[in-house]
């Protein structure tokens, strides 16, 4: 075991898996040299070679579009969009054909492509650089949408995503890259895609968030429980597909939910999972589903964001008013 950070954990399942299939290729903007602008390809074009971990040109639409093309012949390719407000430029790419491809030849291709980048706020980021825009994603078929919430988990979902003969958007929160370390195994290891973890148990109420908003739930859960409320917090870790089994069994022993999203509350991951608990576990309810998100505006400039974004006073203000319902 090694002491990481999440960024540290992403470069470690990185040199994993290019050590262990030389198809896998790494590449974007500024990713070779330079290690990318947070640094998570340090090193690996110096150790793999430039013909495995190289640069594209500053187009969004070209680098994704490269990934299809070496997805069709075998490649595994891990490109990566410097930050997830860029990508309105490749959509058609992701949703129009990496998705379809499987249906489309009748099972004769996949586009096993695992697309890496980095978003959310709480950093003071330019404009588009924080947007939460995972919900545009979530709801095309055919791709698989992985936000890990610790480096633990960065790196064994990062390993199973690259594997997986389906294309995968791996999004990963600026704010935890390099927030706190945490042990993770040096060896290989993966996490498996589609299933949430239950990260703190409990019997009073059940809050379920994916990203930073697993650390501020579980700060939420240490204040509520000095106040006698025993919250479940689960981790979902992929939003695409959703583990509801898991939510719904939480909601069946709890009798009551909280969805927590950094993204605005409109058309979210929040919205949908109230819907299926709705539909699956209506019966077993104590109070209405309760949302935390961020407000239905455009991600603010630098100097408001902490006034926009959800925090675990929110959540502990939501947590009351279920439980006193």
């Amino acid at each position: 075991m090694a002491q990481m950070t999440m960024i540290q954990a992403i470069t470690d399942a990185l040199r994993t898996e290019l050590k262990n299939d030389e198809n896998v290729l790494v590449f974007g903007e500024d990713v070779g040299q330079n290690g990318g602008v947070f640094r998570a390809t340090e090193g690996l074009q110096k150790e793999f070679g430039e013909d495995r971990v190289f640069d594209t040109p500053l187009a969004e639409s070209a680098i994704n579009g490269l990934a299809i093309g070496l997805a069709l012949q075998d490649f595994r390719p891990v490109p990566e969009i410097q930050f997830f407000g860029f990508v309105y430029e490749t959509l058609d790419s992701i949703s129009g054909q990496m998705a379809r491809m499987r249906y489309r030849s009748g099972n004769s291709y996949t586009m096993p492509i695992t697309i890496r980048s980095p978003f959310g706020g709480g950093v003071k980021t330019p404009e588009l650089h924080a947007d939460s825009l995972e919900g545009l994603i979530a709801q095309q078929p055919g791709v698989k949408v992985v936000i890990p919430s610790n480096p633990y988990d960065a790196k064994g979902l990062l390993l199973a995503s690259i594997r997986d003969n389906d294309p995968v958007v791996f999004l990963e929160h600026m704010k935890l890259y390099r927030s706190f370390r945490e042990e993770v195994p040096e060896e290989d290891y993966t996490i498996e895609l589609g299933k949430a973890h239950v990260k703190k148990e409990g019997t009073d109420i059940t809050l379920v968030a994916y990203g930073a908003m697993v650390q501020t739930s579980m700060k939420a859960a240490e204040e509520l429980e000095k106040d006698g409320i025993n919250a479940e917090v689960i981790d979902l870790r992929t939003i695409s597909p959703l583990d509801v089994d898991t939510i719904v069994e939480s909601v069946k022993k709890t009798s009551r939910l909280i969805v927590i999203q950094e993204a605005q509350k409109q058309a979210g991951i929040a919205s949908q999972i109230s819907a299926e608990v709705a539909e699956r576990a209506i019966l077993h309810l104590d109070a209405p589903i309760m949302r935390v998100a961020a407000p239905d505006t455009v991600f603010p400039f630098a100097a408001a964001e902490e006034e926009w974004l959800p925090n675990h006073e929110d959540i502990i203000e939501k947590a009351k008013a279920a439980i006193n319902f």
